[in-house]
């Protein structure tokens, strides 16, 4: 791995191949003002409070560490220098600079948020990478609800939707635990009761899917097309439920879907709950994006917590990247500078050997993803 890379270097990390991001979003093709950046430096939809910045977070911090220099300008800038750096080059020239010095090589994007967003292909040539698409399913449900006159119909338009959405995503992702939360039945509704439901939504006149039966329906279509199925968990935006968020409460519903991969996404604070469903469910595994990125120093602690109980086999490493490039190297540079320190100790302490630490390292940086999804 080149030097060059945020976070590369001797030990464990040396050597790492081209890490696949498994779980990440598009990024804005316009330059944010300072306000609409600050923005997605917190997973909060509100403002900050009087008097403060979502500057001074770990996410902050550790854009300041790691991506000024990437622009020409020393680590820990001031924000109003590093935003003026960024205008000067643009967006599509700051993208490029920022995306290149990641090491990502894949990139599996969610393209179910809205706005003017990089998709799988422009976000991955940007980065020299490959992009492949994943494929929300609540976002999916909306749109080809908008298309149906007769809710009657619904059911079968959903069923072709997933079908289609399958022959090229590689995978599926759910946001139910912000829906509905994760204390799913797990059982497949009946087709009165899903037919119903679908007549209910059309009579309530609302876009947004959050009705439980529809929502199972839909998971459950994903799951018989064997894609593998991502599902949030943990924490995000305020409009979940922190508690309603466990991968603990998902267990009935793992029991009832063994033969489809699952992948719990982000997991933090229950990533001890994730990792501890991994290691007893073969079809389930865990991500470890999002987590780091929001922890920053404190990054390596929590990957350690991680590697206490799942199998090694079973951790996949992702940015969850959305909006600003920065993000790609904030959460990759964190992930070899958390791999290199938690690794690094045990081999010091010789509890690992190195050549284990390197396989490990490389294992989650990439090889467990592609055996996931599939991937050359």
């Amino acid at each position: 791995m080149a030097t060059d890379v945020p976070g590369s270097g001797p030990g464990p990390v040396d050597g790492l191949p081209p890490l696949v991001d498994h779980h990440c979003h598009g990024v804005l093709r316009h330059d944010p003002g300072p306000g609409t950046f600050a923005r997605y430096l917190t997973e909060s939809d509100r403002p900050p409070a009087a008097g403060t910045t979502f500057f001074d977070t770990q996410t902050g911090f550790a854009v300041r560490r790691w991506c000024p220099p990437l622009l020409g300008l020393p680590a820990h800038c001031p924000p109003a220098h590093y935003l003026a750096r960024r205008r000067e080059l643009g967006p599509d020239e700051t993208r490029r600079r920022l995306l290149r010095a990641t090491g990502i090589g894949t990139y599996l994007l969610d393209t179910g948020l809205p706005g003017e967003l990089t998709g799988p292909a422009e976000t991955a040539a940007a980065g020299g990478g490959t992009g492949h698409e994943i494929v929300r399913l609540e976002t999916l449900a909306e749109h080809t609800a908008a298309a149906v006159r007769n809710p009657d119909d619904l059911p079968d338009a959903l069923a072709l939707a997933v079908q289609d959405a399958a022959r090229t995503a590689v995978a599926f992702k759910t946001v139910v635990a912000y829906r509905h939360g994760l204390a799913l039945s797990p059982e497949p509704p009946g087709t009165d009761a899903v037919h119903a439901a679908a007549r209910a939504w059309s009579a309530a006149g609302t876009s947004r899917l959050t009705d439980p039966v529809l929502l199972r329906h839909l998971i459950r279509l994903a799951v018989a097309t064997g894609r593998p199925l991502q599902l949030h968990t943990g924490f995000g935006d305020p409009d979940l439920r922190l508690d309603h968020a466990d991968p603990a409460l998902l267990t009935g519903f793992i029991r009832a879907t063994a033969g489809t991969d699952l992948v719990l996404l982000h997991c933090y604070p229950y990533h001890r709950q994730a990792a501890y469903l991994a290691a007893v469910f073969p079809h389930v595994y865990a991500d470890i994006g999002l987590t780091l990125t929001h922890t920053g120093p404190r990054a390596a602690a929590v990957l350690a917590e991680f590697l206490e109980l799942a199998p090694f086999g079973k951790l996949l490493f992702s940015t969850d990247a959305h909006g600003l490039p920065e993000l790609y190297v904030v959460g990759s540079a964190l992930f070899r500078t958390a791999l290199a320190g938690v690794l690094g100790a045990w081999t010091t302490a010789g509890a690992w050997s190195e050549e284990d630490a390197r396989r490990v390292g490389a294992m989650i940086a990439a090889e467990n993803a592609q055996r996931v999804y599939g991937l050359p």
